[in-house]
């Protein structure tokens, strides 16, 4: 269950960059919405920075914050996934990869300067990000009859929902997204007024 009505989400995307001990860091955050966009942006990094010694990241999908990994990528336990992770939920993000690239520069850092360069890395870049709050929203999918158009499409006006797919088949079938927070009173009026609703996905 959501707890909160809106989230977090990167808009335009900056590059961080941070330096120690002739080690360099470069963090790629990504708006991600599945896995599959997680492996794409993957893929995209691996092969923009081909000469890396490590690509670590971690990242957080869905409005409720509910799939999340971290991945090391060889560095010791906790020092590179973990801190990249602990930027993202400091700002409540969601849909977000961010990849940090590490050149090594010779001298080992230790686990403390890791710690520090991979979240410096990811701070840099988050910071040069835009980012926006989302309303969180419920799809569900609304079924009637050819002569309820009219009565539908003035609960949609009267309570601004958003129509995100039409089809006109033997009855009418809606996809509108409701606000979260205003979801029980819209259901309550569908019913009212016998209009069949199905439930979808958070949005």
């Amino acid at each position: 269950m959501l707890f909160d009505d809106s989230y977090n989400q990167i808009e335009s995307i900056g590059i961080g960059l941070y330096k120690e001990l002739g080690s360099k860091f470069i963090a790629y955050p990504f708006l991600v919405h599945n896995k599959k966009e997680v492996n794409e942006s993957l893929i995209e990094v691996k092969k923009k920075e081909k000469s890396a010694s490590h690509y670590c990241y971690a990242y957080v999908l869905n409005p409720d914050q509910s799939i999340f990994k971290i991945n090391d990528d060889g560095e010791p336990n906790s020092t590179a996934g973990k801190p990249i992770l602990t930027q993202i939920k400091n700002r409540k993000l969601t849909n977000i990869l961010v990849v940090v690239v590490r050149y090594f520069g010779g001298k080992k850092l230790g686990i403390p300067g890791l710690i520090r360069s991979y979240k410096n890395a990811t701070l840099d870049a988050l910071q040069k990000s835009t980012i926006i709050n989302k309303k969180i929203k419920e799809q569900y999918e609304i079924e009637f009859n050819h002569g309820e158009m009219n009565q539908v499409m003035c609960i949609v006006k009267k309570h601004n929902l958003e129509i995100c797919h039409r089809a006109f088949i033997e009855n009418n079938i809606f996809t509108i997204n409701i606000l979260q927070k205003e979801t029980d009173l819209i259901l309550r009026v569908f019913k009212k007024n016998n209009i069949k609703t199905i439930y979808k996905k958070i949005v």
